[in-house]
C-alpha cells in the first residue's frame, strides 16, 4: 500500500499488468483475477442499517460525513488538556537542505535524550533517512512494511530517552507512545519467568522503576518530538501524525519540514515561490518560517481536499445508478441463500438460458437455412455438457414447416 507501506496480501494488478511483472521477475505466472462484483465504499457503508464511528481526526471531514452519510460529527473534549507545541512549518528551497536540517534536529534531540518520531511519506524516503542517520552514527529504529511483525514492539519503545524512530506516516498511528517506554512490552520481551512467580514480579518491578525514571528524563527533555518530512494532501493525515505526541496531557512538540521539491508544493507553483525566495536573498541551508506560510499551505490542502471530495461525489453519482441493479442482484442472491429448495429457481434459470440460446441461433421469422445450428450445438455442449443432435432436429423441423 503506497500510503501505509504495508504488504497487501492477495491483492493483484489487473489487465495483465501483474502477469507482466511476474514474467519480468522470472516467477510463476498466475492467472488473471476477475472482478465479479465491486462497490464504492460509500454505498458499501450505506448497506448497514446503523452507522457510527470514532476517530480523533474527523472534524476536517465533517461536511463530507454529513453530505454523504447524513452523520453528524460531535467533538468530545480531550481527557486532559493538550500541551503539545506545534511549531510553524519550516520551508527550504531543496530536498537535500531539508534533510540536512532534519538530521541536525534529530542529532540535537538525541543528545538531550528527547525521543524523536520521524514521519516519512514512503518506504524509500524512510530508508534514505535511515542511511543518512547511519552515516552520522545515530542509533535508530525503522518502522515500515519490511519490519511489519515488529511494529508493536518498535512503536511501544519509541518514547525511551534519546530514542529515534523512523516511520511511514501511516504506520503506528493511533497507538499510545508512552514516555519512557512501555512496561508491559518490555516485560514480554525481557522476562523469561512465568507470570505470577516471585522472580517475574521482582523483574517486572525493576523494569517499572527504570521506566518511571526514564519518563522523568523524557519529560524534562520536552516529551516526544514528532518531525514530519512532508505535508500530505489531507490535513487529516497530518493531524494523525502530530497526534502521536502530547497524548494524555504529556509534553511534546511537532514540526513540519518542507521543501519546494515536495509534491504538494510542486502542485501549487513552487517555481513562483522559488524565484521570490531567491529575490529575498535566501542562502543555501536557510529556511523560511512564518505563520503566513502555514495559512497558504492550509489553503492549498483545502483546495486539494475539495477536489478529491468532488471526485468522490461524482463517482458516487454514477455508482448510484449501478447500485439499483446491485440491490436487485443481492436481493435475488439473498432469496436463494435463504431458500430450502432451489430446484424451481434453477429450472427457471435453465429454461431462460435455453430460450436465449434458441432466440440467438434461430431468430424469429428466419428461414430454416439461416439457423446457426452448429453454434447452438457447440453452446449446448459448452453450457450443459450435452451432445444433442440439434442439427438433425432442425432438418426434421424444416421439412415439417415445408409440408
Amino acid at each position: 500500500d503506497e500510503f501505509t507501506g504495508r504488504m497487501m496480501e492477495g491483492r493483484r494488478y489487473s489487465e495483465g499488468l501483474h502477469q507482466a511483472l511476474e514474467a519480468k521477475e522470472g516467477v510463476e505466472i498466475q492467472n488473471e483475477n476477475q472482478t465479479l462484483a465491486s462497490i464504492t465504499f460509500q454505498n458499501y457503508f450505506r448497506l448497514y442499517p446503523k452507522l457510527a464511528g470514532m476517530t480523533g481526526t474527523a472534524m476536517t471531514e465533517a461536511g463530507e460525513f454529513h453530505q454523504i452519510y447524513g452523520l453528524e460529527v460531535i467533538e468530545i473534549p480531550t481527557n486532559v488538556p493538550c500541551i503539545r507545541k506545534d511549531e510553524d512549518d519550516i520551508v527550504f528551497r531543496t530536498g537535500s537542505e531539508k534533510f540536512e536540517a532534519i538530521l541536525d534536529l534529530i542529532e540535537d534531540c538525541h543528545k538531550r535524550k528527547q525521543p524523536v518520531l520521524v514521519g516519512t511519506v514512503s518506504i524509500e524516503k524512510s530508508e534514505e533517512l535511515s542511511a543518512r542517520l547511519k552515516k552520522r552514527k545515530i542509533e535508530h529504529n525503522v518502522l515500515n512494511a519490511r519490519f511489519h511483525d515488529q511494529e508493536a514492539q518498535i512503536i511501544a519503545q519509541a518514547g525511551r530517552p534519546g530514542g529515534v524512530t523512523i516511520a511511514t506516516n501511516m504506520a503506528g498511528r493511533g497507538t499510545d507512545i508512552q514516555l519512557g517506554g512501555n512496561v508491559d512490552m518490555r516485560a514480554l520481551i525481557e522476562i523469561k519467568a512465568e507470570p505470577g512467580t516471585p522472580e517475574y514480579e521482582a523483574h517486572y518491578k525493576k523494569i517499572a522503576d527504570e521506566i518511571a525514571t526514564d519518563r522523568e528524563i523524557v519529560k524534562q527533555a520536552g516529551g516526544l518530538y514528532v518531525i514530519a518530512t512532508e505535508r500530505h494532501e489531507s490535513r487529516r493525515i497530518d493531524n494523525q501524525l502530530r497526534g502521536r505526541s502530547g497524548r494524555q496531557g504529556d509534553p511534546g512538540a511537532s514540526s513540519f519540514f518542507l521543501s519546494l521539491e515536495d509534491d504538494l508544493m510542486r502542485i501549487f507553483g513552487s517555481e513562483r515561490i522559488d524565484s521570490m525566495l531567491q529575490k529575498l536573498g535566501l542562502q543555501e541551508g536557510e529556511a523560511i518560517v512564518h505563520p503566513w506560510v502555514n495559512k497558504a499551505l492550509e489553503k492549498a490542502q483545502q483546495k486539494v481536499e475539495e477536489r478529491n471530495f468532488e471526485i468522490r461525489k461524482n463517482l458516487l453519482k454514477f455508482d448510484d445508478v449501478m447500485n439499483d441493479q446491485r440491490k436487485v442482484i443481492y436481493e435475488q442472491r439473498k432469496e436463494l441463500m435463504a431458500a430450502e429448495d432451489v430446484s424451481e429457481d434453477v429450472a427457471d434459470m435453465r429454461h431462460q438460458v435455453i430460450d436465449d440460446m434458441v432466440a440467438l441461433t434461430m431468430p424469429e421469422k428466419a428461414y430454416a437455412e439461416q439457423w446457426a445450428m452448429d453454434t447452438l450445438h457447440e453452446e449446448v455442449l459448452r453450457v450443459f455438457g450435452l451432445d444433442l443432435p440439434v442439427q438433425e432436429w432442425a432438418k426434421e423441423e424444416g421439412i415439417a414447416d415445408a409440408e
